[in-house]
């Protein structure tokens, strides 16, 4: 297996006796019962809901390994020292390490998103890039990540599809964003998706990443203007369990 790794991803390290208590605080995803060998994608939020960064957690002994956006990995770093006070909590960089990707792997986690997307894993470097066939891939499967597709305290972290796809735990303890996060699931006030469209058919007021590269627009539409056409398979069935509640 060669050309696995993730070269746009980087690695945090959470340590510390405060470590998971620490990150509980703040995202949207349950940490003291994070497993090794079961990833969890979660975010750190704006009060307000909206989505400021997203990444992976992975366990690492009692550590907190963050699988994030490389070019985002300092600014994250710095936001989350924001938060740490007199905590007992150390963020460094695991340039040590690096995220791995593809698609059959057998014995390799499977990303904690969706099945479909393939396999992830925390290891050495290899030799290879393997960061555009998941990008390639991942947009395929209409799922969106990092700062250039979901923006910066711009977009409702649950307008990014992140209820159906894992990315929020209704029953953990407050985090930051977790009221409005809560009373829009509760209340199945979700009234705008994240979607991919093709690019022929872009709405530039709606838009909020164009890929020419793909021939897509990332765009946030309301719910009603969707076109069915345009909604992933693990979407659309979602969505219509929601409505049929």
């Amino acid at each position: 297996m060669t050309g696995t790794t993730l070269t746009d991803r980087a690695l945090l390290r959470i340590s510390g006796e405060e470590a998971k208590i620490f990150l509980q605080g703040l995202l949207t995803r349950d940490v003291p019962g994070l497993k090794e060998g079961e990833p969890r994608w979660t975010a750190l939020l704006t009060p307000q809901g909206k989505a400021l960064f997203d990444f992976i957690l992975w366990a690492d002994g009692g550590d907190v390994l963050i699988d994030c956006e490389g070019a985002q990995a300092d600014a994250l770093a710095r936001r989350l020292a924001l938060y740490r006070l007199r905590r007992k909590v150390a963020i460094t960089r695991a340039d040590e390490l690096a995220v791995h990707w593809a698609l059959e792997a057998p014995g390799k986690p499977f990303d904690p998103r969706l099945p479909q997307l393939g396999h992830r894993w925390i290891a050495p470097a290899d030799e290879g890039d393997a960061s555009a066939a998941f990008r390639a891939h991942r947009l395929s499967l209409g799922i969106f990540e990092g700062v250039g597709e979901l923006g910066q305290d711009q977009i409702l972290w649950l307008e990014a599809n992140a209820g159906e796809l894992g990315g929020v735990d209704y029953d953990k303890g407050c985090y930051v964003g977790q009221e409005n996060t809560a009373r829009m699931h509760y209340r199945n006030k979700v009234n705008r998706r994240l979607v991919a469209v093709p690019l022929a058919r872009a709405d530039e007021k709606r838009q909020k990443a164009a890929l020419p590269d793909l021939g897509l627009s990332i765009e946030l539409r309301r719910v009603e203007d969707i076109d069915a056409a345009d909604l992933p398979g693990w979407l659309a069935g979602a969505m219509m369990d929601q409505a049929a509640e």
